[in-house]
């Protein structure tokens, strides 16, 4: 037995490995697979995964202009030719980097403690760019202040938790049919894919195409226009190349099962992108480049929360605010409960039964307390990370792989420079990878079915296309309530005698109300302040682990009664 074989047994058999349910813990029941070496490098793995987020949601969030002002009419409606106001856009971009890893830390230890799941939360992309483009607008443009803004993402972070509380957010999780959380599942990995083929977060193998929305790219960034197009020398770009060396290099090294695998990809394609004077190199001799570059040698370096920190404005008057609330709730909750549905099937611990998930309470719970919590350091509302797909398929399936990655966003506080200059041609592959990974449960939707075939298909194709999960789950479900409605009034109204041929073959969408009800979805310990029994979504199922605690112990007495019998015989 090696060292770390000798770290994951003692782990497995202490209180912590107890606690997060590690395989051989003797633990009632265990996360099958689950180890404690392998939940260290799951959690990196996301964590790496999603760095991009640290200065991407700072740079868009920046754009909304914050807390910075200037006088309109003296400079214009976004103030950029004061002086002024741009230093002030400079330090705000910092307090951003630092909220963005705070919260994001803060909220990944509560999620990996508390409910003891791999998924991993943070301001969420999209509902930041709604937030600073749409409803602040570009430099405090729009409708609403930043700081109005931000008290509407405080009480949508309230609203969600007293949705939460009651079990109400729960039950609407698992009103969505089966056949539609597994088609999430497969549109959130292509969606993951046509990321990683972008250039924002990707290799920049596609781009946009005025004519074709979409088209073979590749082209080095000097050769793309404003709005991203490739203007020429298409498949000539370095990076690209490099991109898919590192793509190529993942599927062989997990064809081989090397640990590591998707970390040891990100890792290599990023230090050769690091040198500056290279075709492939992350720091151009451009402006930006030299400033990204500057910002990359300080290597360590920690900003305070200067100027967003409590900026709340309580002013509900205007209709614009509310249209934000609403919109970000809608959002997010289908956004946060279609991921997490996801990342809980891809991980092999969804419970078939009740098509629900262990600590799915929990989980809700963490999400809207860390989007109010957000709020309060000046950030967009947070949301669970796709990207989490990254750690799970490294072997994560605790909360431990969340607990690393929310520690390494508090180091990140110190190494910002450095984590925030992964290249995205170095994570697009591994966005690439699990997207394929996520595609296996694709087999299992009901598409004899057309009832339950052709809503998932939709789901399927409007969560990349629309790119949003939270319109993907609309259509879905929108397009299966229609069909399904239809052939249930048909069928009722003719007394059974008009139904499609295959009407049998229809998924039971509605068996997880005579599987638990709602009592199934009230939090614990809401029933036990009731003098309830709480109702376990693992209730009937026997468990089967093997106490590997208990067998060491029984092999170290067997051990000590040997010894002690042949100094016995020995001193006869």
């Amino acid at each position: 037995m090696g060292w770390i074989d000798t770290l994951n047994t003692f782990v497995a058999c202490s209180a912590v490995g107890r606690w997060f349910r590690l395989e051989g813990s003797g633990a009632k029941v265990e996360r099958p697979g689950s180890k404690f070496s392998i939940e260290l490098r799951a959690g990196l793995t996301t964590f790496v995964a999603m760095a991009y987020i640290i200065s991407t949601n700072a740079l868009i969030l920046t754009d909304s202009g914050g807390t910075c002002d200037c006088d309109r009419e003296l400079y214009g409606a976004t103030c950029a030719t004061d002086p002024a106001y741009t230093k002030c856009l400079q330090g705000l971009k910092l307090d951003l980097i630092t909220a963005t890893c705070a919260i994001s830390c803060l909220a990944c230890i509560l999620m990996g403690a508390l409910a003891n799941l791999p998924i991993a939360l943070a301001p969420g992309m999209g509902l930041n760019a709604y937030f600073a483009y749409t409803v602040v607008g570009y430099h405090g443009t729009g409708k609403v202040s930043y700081r109005n803004a931000l008290a509407a993402v405080c009480i949508e972070g309230i609203i969600f938790f007293i949705l939460s509380v009651v079990g109400l957010r729960q039950w609407f999780a698992r009103l969505i049919p089966v056949s539609l959380k597994t088609a999430t599942a497969a549109g959130i990995g292509i969606y993951l894919s046509f990321i990683g083929l972008q250039s924002a977060a990707g290799i920049g193998l596609i781009t946009g195409s005025p004519a074709t929305l979409v088209e073979l790219g590749g082209c080095p960034p000097q050769y793309r226009d404003a709005n991203n197009v490739c203007k020429g020398h298409h498949m000539e770009g370095g990076p690209t190349w490099l991109g898919i060396l590192g793509l190529m290099l993942i599927g062989t090294m997990l064809l081989y099962r090397l640990k590591g695998a998707i970390l040891i990809g990100i890792a290599l394609v990023a230090i050769i992108s690091w040198p500056r004077p290279t075709s492939v190199t992350y720091f151009p001799y451009t402006p930006a480049g030299t400033d990204a570059f500057n910002f990359f040698k300080k290597v360590v370096t920690f900003h305070p929360i200067e100027s967003t920190l409590n900026q709340f404005h309580w002013d509900l008057s205007s209709g614009e605010v509310w249209i934000a609330l609403i919109t970000f709730l809608y959002v997010d909750i289908l956004d946060c409960t279609g991921t997490m549905f996801s990342m809980a099937k891809f991980g092999g611990y969804m419970d078939e039964r009740t098509q629900d998930f262990e600590g799915s309470s929990m989980a809700f719970l963490v999400d809207s307390s860390s989007i109010a919590i957000g709020s309060a350091f000046g950030c967009s509302p947070l949301t669970a990370f796709i990207e989490s797909g990254a750690g799970i398929a490294e072997g994560g399936r605790t909360g431990i792989t969340t607990i690393v990655t929310g520690v390494m966003f508090f180091i990140a506080l110190f190494f910002a420079p450095i984590f925030a200059s992964f290249p995205p041609w170095a994570t697009g592959p591994a966005l690439i990878t699990v997207g394929s990974m996520m595609m296996q449960n694709v087999v299992q939707i009901n598409w004899k079915y057309i009832g339950d075939g052709l809503p998932a298909f939709i789901t399927i194709i409007m969560i990349p296309f629309g790119y949003s999960i939270g319109y993907g789950l609309i259509a879905g479900i929108g397009s299966f309530i229609f069909i399904n409605s239809s052939v249930n009034l048909i069928h009722r109204m003719s007394g059974g005698r008009i139904a499609p041929p295959n009407y049998a073959e229809r998924d039971d969408w509605l068996g997880f109300v005579t599987r638990g009800g709602f009592k199934s979805n009230i939090p614990p310990w809401i029933m036990r302040l009731f003098g309830k029994q709480p109702v376990s979504i693992g209730d009937g199922d026997e468990s089967n682990n093997s106490d590997m605690c208990a067998s060491n112990d029984t092999s170290s007495e067997l051990k000590e009664v040997t010894v002690s019998r042949d100094q016995h015989a020995h001193q006869i």
